[in-house]
């Protein structure tokens, strides 16, 4: 499926606050690397006080890096989903290797399964 690439470093404002994706990864896997994105949440607007996370958005296996543009020029790749027997070892090392505290996994429904 294609996947286009999130700009890095650009604030997303929200109801509650911001978040912001700061950097594109690739996780060496026996079935092909994993494409995925290391951001943060900020929730400095909410009714319930400050809060903040770390989370991750995982693509997908790479089968095609960047191998196209969007016509604004963003990178578009083509990916695999993670099947979801792997979720929960996926999610283990990026949250140890980022000290993230959420993985998003897209799915080939185009939804998203979330492991804390």
């Amino acid at each position: 499926m294609e996947y286009v690439h999130p700009v890095l470093n650009e604030e997303i404002t929200a109801i509650a606050g911001h978040y912001t994706l700061i950097s594109q990864e690739i996780l060496p896997h026996e079935k092909g690397g994993i494409l995925y994105f290391v951001g943060y949440a900020h929730m400095d607007t909410s009714c319930c006080g400050l809060k903040g996370c770390g989370y991750a958005v995982v693509a997908g296996h790479v089968a095609g890096l960047c191998s196209s543009r969007t016509p604004d020029g963003r990178p578009v790749s083509q990916v695999v989903p993670v099947d979801e027997a792997l979720h929960q070892e996926v999610s283990r090392v990026i949250r140890e290797r980022y000290g993230v505290s959420q993985v998003h996994f897209v799915l080939a429904s185009g939804g998203k399964r979330v492991v804390y």
